[in-house]
């Protein structure tokens, strides 16, 4: 049998079974649902500040490429999310392509159990889906989180209050009322920027989140975590790392939103990063959106570090300024639920300023754990995101 052939009775009989299935269901309440959803983020890099050589005016590159399932039968829920963007493995568990793979089970909203790779609890910045950003990069900041880990995680929402929430949703973009918390036990934190020459079954990381909504107005939180044993265990160390140091890492945010503006605010205290305990870090960073016009929003992220490695110590900003355009927005509306829809189709510009202690060799080593997430001079930003 040709194999054209063989295609077009396979696509017959999988077009009858989804058919005879939804008909089916029709007749009373479903058991399961399926869910699948992507987006990509094409973008655009000029500028000193984001040259790799000298002969390079810009470059052009994908920040993302996702497709995802989420799978829901009562109480049981599974999610798969991969990111064709990502090469290599960093020894969380799972080869970096695959950002989640785990499956969960909602006994309650205040006990929710996940199991796999799940992004972890401490950072709130970092918590905030890819395609939900207020401008174009993170920020070096975000290299100093736990980032995504292999472990088990009991979470907890609307707890004494109320809301459309769950335990599965580790960001806060959809608004509720009381308390909520995340736990977890995990392998090294490999993914992080500030662990290195992480081995499965080498050591373990534990990670912490408290945190409290009231509505649009406020969420805060608060997150602790430790990955044991960050440079490797001994006869894995690099460059990088000139000992075998606990990373420890404290976390606090705020984010608030009033009409059609937003203000954020987070804090990083980082210690022995990469396992060297002379190697430490601070991060502040300050971010605020304006509603200008239906399709028209402003945006200002500032982000500043301070740090020691050793004998040096060092102190570098990058502000961002830009401007989000949304294309066909479903609404007018700026509030936290409802950037999730107005984000489907989405244009950025982004002009970054440097400051600080970015011209000096020995300063920018301080940074070396942000790799390019950190800009060491003026850069200009631009990119495309289509979601569905």
């Amino acid at each position: 049998m040709k194999k054209s052939t063989t295609i077009q009775i396979a696509t017959g009989l999988a077009t009858i079974l989804l058919v005879t299935t939804t008909v089916s269901a029709g007749d009373s309440k479903p058991f399961s649902k399926q869910k699948f959803f992507g987006f990509s983020q094409i973008g655009l890099e000029a500028g000193d500040g984001a040259k790799k050589s000298k002969d390079a005016d810009f470059k052009m590159d994908a920040d993302r490429i996702r497709l995802g399932w989420k799978y829901f039968s009562g109480p049981l829920a599974a999610k798969v999310f991969l990111d064709f963007a990502q090469t290599g493995d960093s020894g969380a568990g799972m080869p970096n392509v695959i950002k989640d793979a785990f499956i969960a089970y909602n006994f309650n909203k205040a006990a929710v159990i996940k199991a796999g790779m799940i992004k972890t609890p401490v950072g709130m910045g970092f918590t905030i889906p890819g395609w939900n950003l207020d401008v174009i990069k993170r920020g070096f900041d975000k290299k100093l989180a736990f980032e995504r880990d292999s472990g088990l995680m009991l979470s907890g929402r609307d707890i004494g209050g109320k809301g459309k929430v769950n335990g599965l949703e580790m960001g806060h973009e959809r608004p509720w009322h009381g308390f909520g918390y995340d736990i977890m036990v995990a392998g090294q934190a490999g993914r992080s920027g500030a662990v290195t020459n992480a081995k499965v079954g080498d050591d373990n990381a534990y990670m912490g989140r408290v945190m409290y909504d009231n509505g649009q107005a406020l969420h805060v939180e608060a997150g602790y975590g430790v990955s044991k044993s960050a440079g490797g265990i001994a006869g894995f160390n690099d460059s990088n790392s000139t000992g075998s140091e606990d990373y420890k890492l404290l976390n606090v945010g705020l984010d608030s939103h009033f009409d059609g503006s937003n203000f954020k605010a987070e804090y990083y205290d980082a210690k022995n990063i990469r396992g060297n305990k002379d190697w430490n870090m601070k991060t502040l960073a300050l971010t605020g959106t304006y509603y200008l016009t239906d399709t028209l929003e402003g945006a200002v992220k500032y982000i500043r570090g301070s740090g020691n490695k050793g004998s040096t110590d060092a102190t570098a900003s990058n502000t961002y300024i830009g401007l989000n355009y949304y294309i066909n927005p479903k609404n007018n509306k700026m509030d936290r639920k409802s950037r999730r829809s107005r984000n489907q189709h989405r244009i950025q510009l982004n002009y970054v300023l440097a400051n600080g202690d970015t011209g000096n060799k020995n300063a920018k080593d301080v940074f070396k754990y942000a790799g390019g997430a950190f800009f060491q001079d003026n850069a200009i930003l631009a990119q495309y995101q289509f979601k569905f």
